[in-house]
């Protein structure tokens, strides 16, 4: 005759208590065959007794409070700022430490996660360790297109970005085409407007920057191909350009972080009437970014990593 195994911890307790309750066994002589205390045994019967099934389910042994538990007004705090500025637990610790409010970035981190408030597409992602030297700014700038996720009046534009790897100063710019003409006019405003000397830029292969993958061998002499226009633009302005490597945009890291920021941040929340709008609205978003805490500058906003000229690694 097969037997029915218990399917839950509760069946398998009602497995174990059921003889003494048709009065087959006493409790004493169960205790001597039976892995578990007479204590156990006893609380068992008395549950079951009470609540039936219910009461032999397996409860939770985590404790209803904690002498060193975050406030109720601090976790709301917390979450408030999660909802509001959807920035990673390190800076809101920064924030509510200009509060006056001091709690650790992992305590925060378990508030907004017990919350549902963390990345829901978040992944292990393979981590390359890198050589990062001290930059000074303007050393090395990164220059990247991003698409205008609305269209302004049925017509499509793009964002053109340039940020510096030592103070993650940056600057953006509205242009109805991503060309080269647009490219050079992005580099001759950039180089304008920075409070620094640019030494180098660096770029991804796209055909607006480059022609190495797409005229290089239609040059006449492929020793001494026809240079880009940005890279002649550079050379006038004695700037060295850099390019990635195809298909590898995480070494142009920094400006795709910046651009992850103007999606989640500025693009996901605003709406655009005009293409004058658009401009206004991306020129104080710019302003609004280069002051903000970074956790790449160890708290540092971009404007006070600029001033004290500094390259600041997070390790």
């Amino acid at each position: 005759m097969s037997k029915i195994m218990p399917k839950s911890t509760a069946e398998e307790k009602l497995r174990w208590i059921k003889p003494i309750l048709d009065n087959q066994i006493k409790i004493k002589d169960l205790v001597k065959v039976c892995p578990f205390s007479e204590r156990s045994i006893k609380n068992w019967l008395s549950a079951y007794r009470k609540f039936g099934l219910a009461g032999l389910e397996n409860k939770s042994t985590r404790p209803k409070s904690h002498p060193n538990e975050t406030s109720i007004r601090v976790k709301e705090r917390i979450l408030e700022l999660r909802r509001e500025q959807h920035v990673c637990a390190v800076k809101l610790a920064w924030k509510l430490k200009k509060e006056e409010i001091n709690v650790h970035p992992r305590t925060i981190g378990k508030i907004i996660k017990q919350e549902g408030l963390t990345r829901k597409y978040r992944t292990r992602r393979i981590k390359y360790k890198y050589v990062k030297a001290k930059l000074a700014p303007g050393e090395l700038v990164e220059i990247d297109i991003k698409h205008v996720p609305q269209r302004v009046k049925g017509k499509k534009y793009y964002q053109f970005t340039a940020i510096d790897c030592s103070s993650r100063w940056r600057v953006l710019k509205i242009f109805d085409d991503m060309s080269s003409h647009s490219a050079i006019c992005f580099l001759q405003e950039f180089v304008k407007v920075a409070p620094f000397k640019i030494k180098a830029v660096k770029t991804d292969n796209g055909s607006c920057f480059t022609n190495r993958y797409t005229g290089y061998l239609k040059s006449r002499d492929i020793l001494k191909p026809r240079l880009h226009d940005f890279d002649l633009e550079c050379q006038r302005k004695n700037i060295e350009h850099y390019l990635i490597d195809p298909g590898k945009p995480s070494q142009n890291g920094k400006v795709e972080r910046s651009h992850r920021s103007d999606q989640e941040s500025f693009y996901d929340r605003t709406y655009f009437a005009s293409l004058s709008d658009l401009k206004l609205k991306i020129k104080r978003w710019n302003t609004h970014y280069n002051n903000l805490e970074h956790c790449g500058l160890n708290g540092l906003t971009p404007n006070q990593a600029l001033n004290s000229k500094v390259q600041y690694v997070r390790t």
